[in-house]
């Protein structure tokens, strides 16, 4: 397939991190001896639920709409997203005074919609297993002559995220720490090719995987076949926020070049993720934001006499399902 724009490259992401400094924030990389003697290896955490919005989907919607010209700034932007995204980009439409309009299923935390909204955004709301949300937002846009930003699949928000990518580097090497892994949550794909593009172009030993829900694993499947594979059920998993039904045409392309591959973990493992960073990490995650986490915990990317990072990717989780995830991992402390 022939894509409009250029695949971005690591150039790209080094300048949206001039573009995005003084806005989004260098989150921390948090690590417990304690952790690392139970585990045999050491484990890092960029902890980016410490990212403004709680997510780092802040930085990739910083990053394009500082990329508009003055008039398509005025005239807004639209955007679709389960709630991660719609809080990013509702942020950044804020501090650079752009209407944000932005279409969210009906199902998505009240948190994420609460926060959406608080930063001024108009929402829209959309039934996930009727609707076609792009359809909705790309018609408004239209209608509205506003410009569209998708949750993934563009070169703009995939440079914004892989700005993870040399933070978690430079801060490995501040700790003293020669990285053999990175790992990052995947659902369309920006966040985990992002990253892989900015790591493998800054110390290519270090292998780089994305993270998926069980049965939510199109990446992984596609990258098996070489060709799009798509999920059969665009719902079924707790991980919300890592439900996009087919890897993006940018992301896919990016990430055969430059991820190791992708892995899997359960609910149940991803709720045992969520308890350990609380517990181990003081860190609140929500469960698409535990993937990487829970890959590492189940052995599917071993750590033993190794270095790895994993990208706590967010931490936008309602009250109810964290409790529920801490209840349900009680039984199984890592």
């Amino acid at each position: 397939m022939t894509l409009p724009l250029p695949l971005p490259a690591y150039a790209d992401i080094e300048a949206a991190a001039q573009r995005i400094d003084g806005a989004a924030l260098r989150t921390p990389m948090l690590e417990n001896p304690r952790v690392n003697d139970r585990l045999g290896g050491r484990l890092l955490i960029k902890a980016e639920p410490l990212q403004r919005t709680g997510s780092f989907k802040f930085r990739g919607a910083y990053n394009f709409i500082r990329q508009l010209d003055a008039d398509r700034r005025k005239a807004g932007i639209v955007a679709w997203s389960s709630g991660n995204h719609a809080q990013g980009v509702a942020e950044a439409a804020r501090l650079l005074a752009t209407p944000a309009t932005i279409v969210m299923p009906s199902d998505a935390p009240a948190i994420k919609v609460a926060n959406t909204r608080a930063s001024g955004a108009e929402i829209v709301l959309y039934d996930r297993l009727k609707d076609d949300r792009e359809a909705i937002a790309r018609g408004l846009a239209e209608r509205d002559g506003r410009t569209p930003i998708p949750p993934y699949d563009h070169p703009w928000i995939i440079a914004g995220q892989g700005t993870i990518g040399p933070e978690l580097i430079d801060q490995a090497q501040a700790a003293r720490a020669r990285l053999d892994a990175v790992i990052a949550p995947c659902s369309g794909g920006g966040l985990s090719s992002g990253i892989a593009t900015a790591v493998k172009a800054i110390s290519p030993a270090t292998q780089c995987f994305a993270a998926e829900p069980a049965g939510f694993d199109d990446l992984a499947r596609s990258l098996a076949s070489g060709t799009h594979q798509r999920n059969e059920r665009l719902v079924g998993s707790f991980c919300d926020a890592l439900l996009a039904p087919t890897p993006g045409n940018y992301t896919f392309a990016l990430a055969r070049q430059h991820l190791n591959g992708s892995l899997v973990a359960t609910d149940d493992e991803v709720a045992t993720a969520m308890e350990f960073a609380f517990r181990e990490f003081k860190l609140v995650v929500e469960p698409g934001g535990a993937v990487g986490l829970a890959c590492v915990l189940n052995g599917a990317l071993p750590i033993r006499d190794r270095t790895v990072c994993v990208v706590c990717s967010g931490g936008n989780v309602d009250g109810e399902v964290f409790r529920a995830a801490l209840a349900t991992a009680a039984r199984r402390v890592v």
